[in-house]
């Protein structure tokens, strides 16, 4: 009988070669399908990010200039002005940091016809140009372009300021004392030093009363006594509204008559800044006299626009203008506020990406006017 054999032949090196090769090209096309996913999802994490930025930093600047001159005295009212009174300052802090360049309330001849002011807080106050913190570059590196800034004023009905009596110890103007009044009011108001949402040291808080027929003034609060019984108004304030020796403005001014209602406003300033230790830029927001905090990230553009269109002005020239006092307006002619805010993603180089959102916000207590009185 002949011997079974088998031919147990392998394989030759050319067809592991062949093997390996394309092995290592699937391998490969594996690896990378998996890093693009891994950057796609990346970069979708991201953008949402951005996204979720700048819609807060528009919906909380809509808020505010939506809210623009609500409560105050309509068309504005002046600050200390007279016997060597200086200009009143707005985005300066307890500390003594004055966040802006240009931080002083309007002065000198606005509007047509031309009008003299002298230190005066209208409702909302346009800032070209002039958005970028003090010391900081003067231009945003993404963009090489300056923001712009905005600072609107309004009453604060969040504490209840007004349902307190409001009286002079002497005519200062230094000093006012609060006392619930009689009847005492249901439900019974928080002390005025309420830690939650009580007066705070950089507060503005106004007065008004019959002085003059229609007196007005604002003071910073620079100390309240314990259970909120008094406020203290001194001269040298960080906001520079505290005038004592003004010939009027002040609230020395008004302390002849009575009854006096008080009420807490909001001066609330945007801008950007770009931090020093190569962080990036950021949406800042500013009220009163206290710390400025930020609200958005990776801000590279804050840009603002004015319409001031109505049945007397009319044409092209009343229509996003961007600097309305320098064009002959004043800032209670404005009917709406075009907002422009742009982020950027994290990602750096060509694979950092911009969104820019846009919102137009009606000023209806700028202008508003009640025909039926």
């Amino acid at each position: 009988m002949q011997p079974v054999t088998t031919n147990e032949r392998g394989f030759t090196l050319v067809e592991l070669i062949v093997a390996m090769a394309l092995g290592l090209m699937v391998l490969a096309a594996v690896t990378e399908i998996f890093r693009s996913g891994m950057e796609a999802t990346s970069l979708v994490v991201r953008r949402a990010e951005m996204q979720q930025n700048v819609r807060a930093g528009v919906n909380l600047i809509v808020k505010d200039v939506s809210m623009a001159g609500a409560g105050l005295r309509p068309g504005g009212l002046a600050l200390p002005n007279g016997g060597g009174a200086s200009v009143s300052r707005f985005t300066c802090d307890q500390g003594g940091t004055c966040w802006l360049n240009n931080n002083g309330y309007p002065t000198g001849t606005i509007g047509t016809p031309p009008t003299q002011v002298n230190n005066y807080m209208y409702g909302l106050i346009p800032g070209p140009g002039n958005g970028m913190e003090k010391g900081g570059p003067g231009v945003i590196p993404a963009t090489n372009r300056a923001a712009d800034a905005i600072t609107v004023i309004y009453v604060d009905y969040s504490f209840p300021l007004n349902q307190y009596q409001v009286t002079f110890p002497d005519n200062t103007g230094t000093t006012i004392n609060l006392a619930l009044p009689v009847p005492v009011p249901t439900p019974l108001p928080p002390p005025a030093d309420d830690p939650a949402n009580g007066i705070k040291v950089g507060d503005l808080i106004m007065l008004s009363n019959s002085a003059g027929g229609d007196g007005w003034a604002i003071g910073e609060v620079t100390g309240i006594t314990p259970g909120g019984s008094a406020i203290t108004f001194s001269n040298l304030d960080p906001l520079n509204i505290n005038q004592s020796g003004a010939t009027q403005g002040n609230i020395a001014s008004i302390t002849c008559c009575s009854p006096t209602t008080a009420w807490r406003i909001m001066a609330v300033t945007y801008f950007v800044e770009v931090p020093a230790n190569r962080q990036p830029p950021r949406l800042m927001r500013q009220v009163n006299g206290q710390q400025p905090v930020p609200v958005a990230d990776n801000i590279i553009d804050l840009q603002f626009t004015y319409d001031l269109c109505d049945s007397v002005t009319t044409g092209p020239t009343c229509a996003n203008v961007k600097d309305p006092i320098g064009a002959g307006f004043t800032p209670s002619q404005i009917h709406k506020v075009n907002i422009t805010l742009m982020g950027q993603s994290m990602l750096s180089g060509n694979k950092a990406q911009n969104m820019a959102l846009v919102s137009s916000v009606s000023t209806r207590n700028l202008n508003f006017r009640d025909r039926y009185k």
